[in-house]
């Protein structure tokens, strides 16, 4: 494998330019190219289209690199994208791993795998870095969440169905080594959800998701095909109708993503770009017009799609469009041989009167399950934190 010499701007370099060959694990900067190669085949973790090299691209206004963990015998053993952020005026850097590193979690040498990256990072001059390992933490099934929703409940009340042991042991082995669950002292909550609902798909059927769907779910996708609603994947040329329907969906529901429409074109195009159908847009429609769309994306390795956005029209819901396309966008998941389907954030609130419930009510009659990732943690890096600096970055994160 060819080595890059590539170096982000102003910063110094990992060390040697190749691992020798009797040592135990090293980290380098590995091209892009060999880091897509390893994401696509890589079984040693959850493998998050966030840690896919095209994120770089996408994420424009971070700095992003691409490093490996090479074992003595010199194969790559692991991977991660890094993003890192710049404050105006301050000249080192605040470095983040979405969804990663990609690395096999199980090792109980755990801290020692890491400790290769973290004085990589102390060398660029980030004060700080925050990462999310790829693993549930705790699980609770729809049934469960539906008999416990009642007036103030919220999901953490409720004693989960299954706790995972490997998401247990990974936050003990974390908090071990000095890092700081993000939002457990009050400040800085995690820049990704945390609470995410997961649609299983391996070893079941179409048939079985059919019939995991709760009664109201399946009458309304049938009422859909009675309507004569079409569902279709489109190309980029749909992106500015789909980005209507998102401002559109924004003010319905008091939100604001703060992304315009470049963003998705850009985002369609560097995910495509390295991998052909990563990203797919779905599209709901009723006497020809759009009614509703979907974004949909796959994992380098094709075990987990993600809903990621969606977007409807304010009228004709009665027609049911978006239980339409998620329909298809199931199938079309389970047929490309994924595992999960992952409908993304959920809120944790269980009461039945309040707006936010919907959402989880939603999701909830697909028939899967709530699952608690071990979130995002931090650690600084360059002695103690300079608390103004960790402020902004973590308003900076909040935000987005």
């Amino acid at each position: 494998m060819t080595m890059t010499t590539h170096r982000p701007s102003g910063r110094r370099g990992p060390g040697p330019a190749a691992p020798p060959a009797d040592s135990s694990t090293h980290l380098l900067r590995i091209p892009a190219e060999a880091h897509a190669a390893f994401q696509r085949t890589a079984r040693v973790c959850p493998v998050s289209f966030l840690q896919a090299p095209a994120w770089g691209r996408v994420k424009r206004s971070w700095e992003a690199e691409h490093l490996g963990w090479f074992d003595a015998g010199r194969r790559l053993v692991g991977t991660a994208l890094v993003l890192y952020r710049h404050l105006p005026g301050v000249r080192r850097s605040f470095a983040y791993l979405p969804e990663g590193p990609c690395l096999d979690w199980a090792d109980p040498r755990l801290a020692d795998r890491l400790e290769p990256l973290l004085d990589h990072l102390r060398g660029t001059g980030a004060f700080a870095v925050r990462m999310g390992p790829p693993l549930a933490y705790r699980r609770w099934s729809a049934r469960t969440l539906k008999d416990a929703a009642g007036p103030g409940r919220r999901i953490g009340d409720v004693l989960p169905d299954l706790v995972e042991p490997l998401g247990a042991a990974v936050c003990d082995r974390l908090r071990e080594a000095g890092w700081r669950r993000c939002g457990e002292d009050g400040q800085g909550g995690d820049a990704q959800p945390r609470l995410v609902f997961e649609v299983p798909l391996a070893g079941r059927g179409l048939d079985d998701l059919w019939t995991g769907l709760n009664q109201e779910w399946r009458r309304n996708v049938k009422k859909a095909a009675r309507c004569g609603v079409r569902t279709g994947v489109e190309g980029p040329a749909a992106l500015p109708a789909f980005h209507e329907l998102l401002r559109i969906t924004e003010r319905r529901d008091g939100f604001d993503l703060g992304r315009g429409l470049e963003y998705y074109q850009r985002q369609y195009a560097a995910l495509n770009g390295e991998r052909p159908g990563a990203m797919r847009l779905y599209t709901a429609r009723y006497e020809g017009e759009l009614l509703a769309a979907h974004t949909m994306i796959t994992a380098p390795d094709g075990q987990r799609v993600w809903y990621q956005t969606g977007a409807s029209a304010d009228h004709r819901r009665e027609v049911r469009p978006s239980n339409a396309v998620q329909w298809r966008m199931l199938c079309d998941a389970q047929t490309a041989g994924a595992a999960v389907y992952d409908m993304r954030g959920i809120p944790d609130d269980l009461d039945p009167s309040s707006r936010a419930h919907g959402l989880l009510r939603w999701k909830l009659g697909t028939g899967g399950e709530a699952a608690e990732t071990v979130g995002e943690w931090e650690l600084p890096l360059q002695g103690t934190v300079n608390k103004a600096l960790h402020r902004a970055m973590h308003a900076y994160l909040t935000r987005r």
